[in-house]
């Protein structure tokens, strides 16, 4: 008997082995994570092309932010800041806690934040974009800084949202690493920076090919205002292929927090008794926050068209997309480009949904093809009155991530009844995020300013429509990927950052999202949370959720990262 038990255990250990590294945590001590982290991990500066986990946006674990977003009130909570104020209509001031050192002992100083945003300006990285708005920043003291905007050209919305997503370097470090590179940006990004030094509760452990290992920084500034350490020593995050081999470790216990997307979460608790749970125990299940979306490349006949493209948003069954796509965890989306909840729904104008947008209608569809002279082919598909089938037409987006890949099926099913042709094209996601940037593509899947934030809905617009700056096609952009261009929709875009009243921005929304519908550049399938919520409580517990909302529902990211001085070992 004893002989089976030790090779029951041997057997046990190497499957652990396989899920969680030869070298082995003590589970009361580790929380594993996942969702964030997709890839072999090979590099930890926040400027790489790929930085990987923990240097995602407002990932306060090694390096901090000076403030954290909270998802569920839209507030920037303190960071390494404690506060900011509007000095006047230009300028902002920002004031750091007492008593910030950096994980090598150094005092974290208003310098450190003035080189950081100053590196933006020397060089083309993230968070340069701000300096198209940003006249100067200078410190005063250790503890203040000041951020003053251009006269001709500010905008506090793109100000502000750097305050939560720019993470605040040590110059004493960084300067070194600038020289070393050349003062070079390619050779600054290529610096792998695997020993980080940060302000932050966690520090690098180790990391392979299927995993990364962070251990608490015991000594970590900020544990006095949060009245003592973190509760996990380690956090690991497991580098798994695709949703499935995740989520099957996730329902064995094996992942604590998990932000992947997983079908039908609810038998996971209802049928099979698990002791698991997201931040609703009922439909959405999820805080929607993103609005993932399909994209036309408006250069490609008759893509170019503006009625196509509005009868395939009329065919489109978006109850369907949310039922089997989303599996529940959306609301049917509405035509607009403006969230109709949370902070986002005092600007949300149901009228102007109604007179100027689309829902599902498939015999609207026909009637909006047939009154531009479209006529069916023998093979069922339109013809417009040149001759041009529509399509065939490629709608891609990456293989195995499958929430997206049924969405697409949805639509092209959609558009077949009508009379277009759409048929789905998943590649590898390298593959897929370089047709998106070049434009090459017919129809594809992305979203829109995918964060939340205080620049919403604007950013969702700014990154939609705005035309200014943007690369042809064939040059790679980083936004409006369909390449539309309207210089009302630009000035309009142009203009909403720098006004304050509420009512005149209500206006200037309408009148945005209605030109949103009437070109349909691209179309809103689903509502997605920024980050799915998800926890097994079989080894730790005292997550947040919506009975008890101490933290917002994002997977320890920005002002959830308050998390971890919350939860408990199970006993």
């Amino acid at each position: 008997m004893r002989k089976l038990f030790l090779i029951g255990l041997l057997i046990s250990l190497l499957v652990a082995g396989s899920i969680f590294g030869a070298e082995q945590f003590p589970r009361s001590e580790t929380l594993y994570i996942a969702g964030h982290q997709w890839g072999p991990p090979t590099s930890f500066n926040p400027y790489a092309g790929n930085p990987a986990w923990p240097m995602h946006q407002g990932m306060n674990l090694i390096y901090e932010t000076l403030f954290l977003f909270n998802l569920l009130n839209g507030e920037l909570e303190p960071g390494l800041a404690q506060s900011y104020e509007w000095v006047d209509d230009l300028t902002l001031k920002v004031t750091l806690y007492d008593g910030a050192y950096w994980q090598d002992g150094q005092p974290l100083t208003a310098d450190d934040v003035v080189y950081t945003f100053e590196l933006a300006n020397e060089y083309p990285l993230g968070h340069t974009v701000v300096w198209e708005y940003l006249e100067k920043v200078w410190a005063e003291g250790d503890k203040t800084i000041y951020f003053k905007m251009k006269a001709d050209n500010p905008n506090r919305l793109i100000l502000l949202n750097q305050l939560w997503t720019v993470f605040i370097l040590p110059k004493h470090i960084w300067t070194k690493v600038e020289e070393d590179a050349g003062y070079d940006v390619v050779e600054l990004r290529r610096f792998e920076n695997k020993n980080p030094v940060g302000s932050g509760p966690y520090k690098l452990h180790s990391f392979n090919s299927e995993r990364i290992v962070l251990e608490r920084y015991d000594n970590y500034w900020k544990n006095k205002i949060y009245g003592g350490l973190p509760k996990p020593k380690y956090i690991i995050h497991p580098v798994f292929k695709s949703n499935d081999e995740g989520n099957l470790a996730f329902e064995k216990g094996e992942i604590d927090l998990s932000q992947q997307f997983a079908p039908q979460i609810w038998k996971m608790w209802e049928d099979k008794k698990l002791p698991i749970s997201t931040w609703y125990k009922k439909p959405p299940y999820h805080v929607p926050a993103s609005t993932p979306s399909i994209w036309f490349n408006l250069h490609k006949h008759p893509l170019d068209v503006p009625e196509v493209r509005k009868a395939i948003a009329y065919s489109i069954d978006y109850a369907k997309v949310a039922e089997l796509a989303m599996t529940k965890y959306s609301p049917t989306a509405k035509s607009s480009l403006i969230l109709p909840f949370g902070a986002e729904k005092e600007f949300f104008n149901e009228d102007i949904v109604k007179q100027y947008g689309w829902e599902y209608n498939p015999k609207k569809a026909i009637e909006l093809l047939e009154s531009i002279g479209c006529k069916k082919g023998p093979d069922g598909i339109y013809r417009l009155p040149d001759g041009t089938r529509l399509g065939p037409f490629k709608i891609e987006c990456p293989y195995g991530w499958t929430d997206w890949m049924v969405s697409l099926q949805i639509v092209a099913q959609g558009a077949r009844r009508v009379g277009i042709d759409i048929q789905t094209y998943f590649p590898d996601t390298p593959v897929w995020a370089d047709d998106r940037n070049t434009g090459n593509f017919d129809i594809i899947m992305n979203t829109p300013a995918g964060y939340p934030g205080p620049t919403q809905p604007w950013a969702r617009f700014q990154d939609a429509l705005y035309s200014k700056g943007n690369a042809p096609m064939g040059q790679v952009a980083f936004r409006n990927w369909g390449r539309y261009e309207n210089p009302k929709a630009d000035e309009l875009i142009e203009k909403i950052p720098k006004v304050t009243d509420k009512e005149e921005l209500k206006k200037l929304y309408a009148e945005l999202d209605k030109i949103y519908m009437n070109d349909v550049p691209l179309i809103v399938l689903e509502y997605r949370p920024w980050l799915f919520h998800e926890f097994n409580e079989t080894h730790w517990k005292g997550f947040p959720t919506a009975e008890n909302p101490y933290a917002p529902p994002t997977v320890l990211t920005a002002a959830a990262v308050k998390i971890l001085w919350h939860i408990e070992p199970v006993k």
